[in-house]
């Protein structure tokens, strides 16, 4: 294993730490382990918290900040993380207006973060949460019961965000988010796997001429493997699958093109070059896209694409200002 880390043990808390220390306008650190929340909390508004396991950066510590979320919790790489740092979270950002969690369907995640409502219920503190599972490769993976939650998340994170910081209520914030649930989906393959520093070894294998279809963010089998084919045949075969799942013809809809850790931008825009092109000969308008590392996977070499239906209040909300150390 080659990384340029110092300690397997010390990966997560140094990797935060070097995020906060990168962005102190934005971010500081809790004491309780590796929470990060809002230089500046925000006030008589409603809270946003989200997390998972480490090693999908910049999700989720990238994404606190105005007009997104107010705190992130991160677990060991690719682990939940614990009830009592969410706990510690949720108390650190709580407001009278109340805390939504917004949690990526696995079952360590919605578990451990149901206990830290359950613990911050009994403190007095209104919390709701929203699960998402914009997956549409895996239904019932390693990991679920259902759909995974993936890059998609990011949407929820930013227009729920918004509406938070509109002043809405918590019910509202809620039903915007699970409203941004219900309208993305995602899929997306990759041709190398990444290696957890904890375990030193990569965590499938793929041979030169193979890719992993529908593969899931923590290195989790596909639908299948197949022959690797150009970059415009495997964007037919992923849209071929989102777009049988929601019917998107007329609509407007925000597009992310999400790298996976080792994808080059030089490869992210071929790839964003014929989804435009599908997108517009299917009738489907892109309103806004978004290229870039949003949710990785380590540095798995791998992309997925996510598409949002919109409506005005969606587009209102995606426009809205925003700035965190990944979005601005």
């Amino acid at each position: 294993m080659k990384k340029f880390i110092n300690d397997t043990a010390l990966v997560e808390e140094q990797m935060i730490l070097g995020m906060v220390k990168a962005y102190p306008h934005h971010l500081k650190k809790l004491d309780c382990g590796n929470v990060v929340v809002r230089a500046h909390k925000k006030e008589d508004k409603v809270a946003l918290i989200s997390g998972g396991g480490s090693g999908h950066e910049p999700a989720h510590g990238g994404f606190v900040g105005q007009g997104m979320l107010d705190a992130a919790v991160a677990g060991a790489v690719f682990t939940s993380p614990t009830p009592d740092q969410i706990y510690e979270g949720i108390k650190a950002i709580a407001t009278d207006a109340g805390v939504l969690m917004v949690v990526k369907n696995y079952t360590g995640d919605v578990m451990n973060f149901e206990m830290a409502a359950e613990m911050a219920e009994m403190e007095g503190i209104q919390v709701s949460y929203v699960v998402t599972n914009d997956d549409v490769a895996v239904k019932d993976s390693l990991y679920t019961v259902g759909r995974r939650g993936v890059a998609g998340t990011v949407f929820v994170h930013k227009i729920a965000g918004a509406m938070a910081e509109q002043g809405a209520s918590l019910s509202e914030v809620q039903a915007v988010a699970q409203k941004v649930i219900d309208q993305v989906r995602t899929m997306g393959a990759a041709i190398e796997p990444c290696t957890v520093p904890a375990a030193g070894k990569p965590g499938f294998e793929l041979a030169e001429d193979e890719m992993e279809v529908g593969i899931g963010i923590h290195g989790e089998p596909g639908t299948h493997r197949e022959a690797l084919k150009p970059a415009d045949e495997i964007v037919d075969l992923l849209l071929e699958q989102i777009l049988a799942d929601i019917d998107y013809t007329g609509s407007e809809v925000a597009v992310m093109i999400n790298g996976a850790g080792a994808t080059p931008l030089m490869e992210l825009f071929i790839i964003n070059n014929r989804v435009a092109d599908v997108l517009k000969e299917k009738n489907i308008h892109v309103y806004k896209t978004f290229v870039g590392e949003y949710m990785t996977s380590i540095e798995m070499q791998g992309f997925s694409i996510s598409l949002l239906r919109l409506d005005d209040q969606l587009k209102e909300l995606l426009d809205a200002p925003a700035d965190t150390p990944a979005w601005r």
